[in-house]
């Protein structure tokens, strides 16, 4: 991907505490992961504001399934983070 040179302006002790969290030399790298993250946050925005206005608020069954799921999904990665941890104690 090409790249370009642009100015920004960040508050200095912000910008500083990167700087000396990453090295100067990841600054640039830090900052565009950071952009695009966001980019990713408000495209997810857009998204859920579409499906709002073409399907409706969530009924409270779809919301109770929906938080159903991600405690399932919160607890494989639980369970899997203490099946690695278990397996590097033993090795």
């Amino acid at each position: 991907m090409a790249t370009k040179k642009y100015t920004v302006t960040l508050p200095e002790e912000l910008a500083e505490e990167i700087r000396s969290e990453v090295g100067p030399g990841a600054f640039s790298a830090y900052v565009t992961r950071a952009i695009e993250r966001q980019r990713e946050h408000d495209r997810l925005g857009e998204l859920v504001e579409r499906m709002l206005k073409d399907g409706g608020p969530l009924t409270e069954q779809e919301q109770a399934a929906a938080a159903k799921e991600l405690r399932d999904i919160e607890r494989w990665f639980e369970d899997r983070e203490q099946g690695a941890q278990g397996r590097a104690e033993a090795a």
